[in-house]
């Protein structure tokens, strides 16, 4: 029996170590996205599986019995389609569902559904910080008011698709001293940021929060349903049933 780990976070690092460790037989999965990913304990796949089509027929030529969906909290596409296509062919899937972080005192926070909506929240002039990634870089192209600072983990292919903005590079962690002198020294107003949850990725919240710098939260798309967990002994104890 198999278990197919769809990879992409930190949580799904220490599931593939579980796995290594515990004798289950289990695939991890990454899309690619980042060009030098951290190496998982367990065979690991790279890109994507090619449509609906393709991951079914992964999933047959490769007798995958369980599906563990740990990708990233806005990698919905894919969180759906798995969803979907473990309930049509009867597979059991558990998704793990980081909790979403919460403000805290002193925190300025404004949620909001889509990245488009943050230029109704940026006055002209504003040094914005984006902590979105570069996927959802489009999706700023109405704030050519503002001065952009995109931070993603690999270079760019190419410049910065605006005059107006700049990319800075950066593999994490980042602890919130080097958030704090960083946002200092960008002379930051705005942080963008997605839900993603995590205590690894929440320093620069910190930061902001001792900065008293506003921070617009972009909030998770729902859920597709399904089982799903908060926390890494719920997934270890649904994997003990793989266990060889």
């Amino acid at each position: 029996m198999t278990v197919l780990i769809l990879a992409g976070t930190g949580e799904a690092r220490q599931i593939a170590q579980y796995c290594a460790t515990q004798g289950i037989r289990a695939i991890a999965s990454l899309a690619g996205v980042t060009r030098q990913p951290v190496k998982l304990a367990i065979q690991t796949r790279y890109g994507g599986f090619g449509g609906a089509d393709g991951f079914r027929d992964y999933l047959k030529a490769h007798q995958i019995t369980a599906i563990v969906d740990a990708t990233h909290p806005f990698a919905s596409n894919i969180t759906r389609r798995s969803f979907e296509i473990a309930h049509e062919i009867g597979l059991p899937l558990l998704r793990f569902e980081r909790p979403e972080w919460v403000p805290m005192v002193g925190d300025h926070w404004i949620t909001l559904t889509d990245e488009s909506e943050a230029a109704d929240h940026i006055k002209a002039g504003a040094v914005v910080f984006l902590a979105t990634g570069r996927q959802s870089l489009s999706k700023f192209a109405n704030l050519s008011h503002a001065r952009l600072i995109c931070r993603q983990i690999d270079q760019p292919d190419g410049e910065f698709p605006w005059p107006n903005g700049q990319y800075l590079i950066g593999r994490p962690p980042f602890s919130v001293a080097d958030e704090e002198a960083l946002f200092r020294q960008l002379n930051v107003d705005v942080l963008v940021v997605k839900n993603a949850g995590g205590a690894a990725s929440r320093t620069k919240l910190d930061a902001a929060r001792l900065l008293g710098t506003s921070v617009l939260m972009i909030a998770r798309p729902a859920p597709c349903g399904g089982l799903s967990v908060q926390s890494l002994p719920e997934i270890e104890q649904w994997l003990r049933q793989w266990q060889s």
